[in-house]
């Protein structure tokens, strides 16, 4: 392990990530940011979502540091009494977990779609190119907005587990296009080049050309955009939450949140929905300045 963990460190990869202090601050802060949502049942002061633990008489409170703030509430409460610092832990959580699932489930989409269509060409070629066209020519938010309605209007009462697996789809089918664009254009290079006809000539299956020798060629530039739209993916989440047709409000995620502070916002209490705000900002951010830095460092013409 600590001799693969020294190679990794010792490749072009790594060496690029160790000279760049932007990447460390970066992996740092998501870092933090993944730890403290993974393990917020065990860090977290307070259970944010235990409704038997709330008190109303603490509603409203503002940061410790401010005057009338509460010791046991750090960065203030919310108006039902909720800890702050606990539900931007546990809404960090909701926003990474369908956040990365949507990423997943678009690369695995359009990186299939992708390598059939540069790989194949033809009819198949331009059925799903002019596919990819039509979902370009709408607002990824709208896409999103109207799948999340239509799952919510079919399954009204639907139990947690479900309106999170809607609103992952509902993000997945807005986000796999570029995945799909990207590598059909890697994948329409790769296939004329000789090891691909020499696999050709030799009788290798189509399949196995594409899984074992075009898809490792065409990776590189998946990962760079995954990476990078893993914020993206967060970030909408946040924005159907913060529409009322995200994550449930019993589950409530950095955008519920958001919008639920967004209410107090000039009546004093700022702390409900700039926390939030923040802790979105650092957890986009943080992600954007990692791709950045995995473009650059996967790039031959920067080495």
């Amino acid at each position: 392990m600590i001799a693969t963990i020294r190679r990794a460190l010792d490749s072009d990869v790594g060496y690029s990530f160790r000279t760049s202090p932007t990447a460390i601050v970066a992996a740092l802060i998501a870092a933090v940011c993944i730890v403290c949502a993974l393990f917020a049942t065990w860090i977290a002061p307070h259970n944010p979502f235990d409704l038997a633990s709330l008190d109303l008489m603490n509603a409203r409170l503002p940061p410790v540091w401010q005057e009338g703030g509460n010791p046991q509430f750090v960065l203030g409460t919310d108006d039902q009494g909720r800890d702050i610092l606990s539900a931007l832990m546990y809404g960090a959580r909701i926003s990474l977990v369908v956040g990365l699932a949507s990423v997943v489930l678009s690369v695995l989409i359009g990186v299939t779609l992708g390598l059939l269509a540069g790989f194949v060409g033809g009819w198949l070629d331009g059925f799903l190119m002019r596919l990819c066209d039509v979902m370009l020519s709408f607002p990824p938010i709208l896409i999103a907005l109207l799948i999340a309605g239509v799952g919510r209007a079919l399954f009204p009462n639907a139990h947690e587990t479900l309106a999170f697996g809607v609103l992952i789809i509902s993000i997945t089918l807005a986000g796999w296009v570029q995945y799909a664009r990207t590598v059909r254009g890697s994948t329409l290079v790769e296939r004329s080049k000789e090891y691909v006809q020499a696999a050709r000539v030799t009788g290798v299956a189509p399949l196995r050309i594409m899984g074992r020798h075009v898809l490792p060629n065409v990776m590189g530039p998946v990962l760079v955009l995954a990476t990078i739209q893993v914020a993206t993916a967060i970030i909408t989440e946040a924005t159907l939450s913060f529409l009322g047709v995200g994550a449930p409000p019993t589950s409530p995620s950095l955008g519920t949140l958001i919008r639920v502070g967004n209410d107090y916002l000039f009546s004093g209490e700022w702390w409900i929905t700039i926390f939030p705000g923040l802790m979105l900002i650092l957890i986009a951010l943080s992600v954007n300045l990692l791709g950045d830095w995995l473009r650059d460092a996967l790039n031959p013409r920067l080495r």
